[in-house]
């Protein structure tokens, strides 16, 4: 199920880079929120609880402001490039009950057979899931698989309810291979006797003497 974070904040006036300058020294987010071919609504937020609720991946935000509340998922967030603080958040207001697409991170559990590592090769899957239930991450698992093993997104396990949306389902999303460096090094020790040998004559010819 979704994460569901309730944000309290007002109707916002003020537009412009110096009203969202004096917003900012204030404390606050200027925020659009976008609800299909509706009008637009602008509102302010407060900076610290708003920055931290954005570490939640695919959010339910219920949004309170004025007499007014919207349910909403982030669509884009703008940050400073230098400073790095939230400078302004584009909301898409949704309705309870209804299926949007989402971009999900992928990430791996377990530990795949031998010196085989598992490489992802998609950041994120995207899926269709209902507004309640937006899953934070998609977690793959690599436990056993052997050297050459392929996840494809057809394979993921999904949660409930959230159903993959992809245009190509054959596509690798987890990869388990053996890495060069590793097999370099595992190969390395059977040089060594033959070395060994080289240097035995060497060490024994003084005793010859």
């Amino acid at each position: 199920m979704a994460t569901k974070i309730v944000l309290n904040g007002d109707v916002r006036n003020e537009f412009g880079k110096g009203a969202a300058r004096r917003m900012r020294v204030a404390k606050l987010i200027p925020a659009t929120i976008y609800a299909g071919g509706a009008e637009p609504k602008f509102i302010a937020l407060p900076m610290k609880e708003t920055t931290l609720s954005l570490r939640h991946t695919n959010a339910l935000f219920e949004l309170n402001f004025g007499d007014e509340k919207a349910m909403a998922v982030v669509k884009d967030v703008q940050k400073n490039p230098v400073k790095r603080i939230v400078e302004h958040i584009d909301f898409y207001e949704v309705k309870a009950g209804e299926k949007i697409d989402v971009e999900v991170p992928v990430f791996v559990e377990g530990t795949p057979k031998g010196a085989a590592v598992a490489f992802v090769d998609i950041q994120e899957l995207k899926v269709r899931a209902d507004v309640a239930n937006l899953p934070e991450r998609i977690v793959v698992s690599v436990e056993g698989l052997t050297d050459g093993t392929k996840v494809f997104a057809k394979d993921v396990v999904l949660p409930e309810g959230v159903e993959l949306d992809v245009e190509d389902p054959e596509e690798s999303v987890v990869t388990v291979e053996v890495p060069e460096d590793a097999t370099e090094s595992t190969a390395a020790p059977e040089a060594a006797p033959a070395a060994d040998a080289a240097a035995a004559p060497a060490a024994e010819a003084p005793a010859a003497k």
